[in-house]
């Protein structure tokens, strides 16, 4: 099995990407569904301990954890202290699953992936990248986080230029739909030819 970790800064069309590598035959393991899912269960009480009041209903409330940890570095790194080590849990369940399939392919889609040292658990790296004004556009649209928390988001993230510099391949999102899966394809190729090659 071979396992690309798929990566790209805040609203480079990550989340589109690794639905293309799904809908190709790729198995994909989500670091964000895994986190909302561990913010319904396992992770609700030790986060309500470290974080007083963010939590309810047998749930964490994203927002308000949100406004905790933004624009704090440690009550930031503390979260991660809780987060991390879970889904690094879910992860190897998922590539167990994986390798007992017999799947030849897994994505490993981690926005923080290079930022954590993510690489060394991959085959290769996947980035995602678009010129700086789509991204901007994106972000404006979803209108969802405030400029402060996009600030923050964005200050965690390694520069697209240097993630690119680290990629094993890179797929710009800038085109239409149809020239994303095209390289989604391309990537899809050259990983069956590595894989044959091993």
């Amino acid at each position: 099995m071979l396992v690309l970790g798929l990566t790209g800064s805040l609203a480079m069309g990550k989340s589109t990407v690794a639905a293309m590598f799904a809908e190709a035959g790729a198995a994909v393991f989500d670091a964000d569904v895994a986190v909302r899912d561990l913010y319904g269960g396992a992770a609700v009480p030790p986060i309500e301990a470290a974080f007083p009041g963010v939590t309810g209903g047998g749930s964490v409330d994203r927002a308000r954890l949100a406004e905790r940890v933004a624009v704090d570095p440690a009550a930031l790194a503390r979260l991660e202290a809780i987060v991390h080590p879970l889904v690094s849990e879910a992860e190897t369940a998922f590539r167990a699953a994986v390798a007992a399939s017999g799947r030849r392919v897994a994505v490993l889609d981690i926005p923080l992936l290079l930022e954590t040292g993510g690489e060394r658990r991959v085959d290769a790296v996947v980035v995602v990248t678009a010129v700086a004004p789509i991204q901007r556009r994106r972000i404006l649209e979803r209108g969802s986080p405030s400029r402060e928390q996009v600030d923050a988001l964005l200050r965690r993230q390694m520069p697209d230029a240097d993630k690119r510099a680290r990629a094993h391949f890179i797929i710009d999102t800038g085109e239409d739909f149809a020239a994303t899966r095209a390289q989604v394809g391309d990537v899809l190729r050259a990983v069956a030819a590595l894989s044959g090659a091993r």
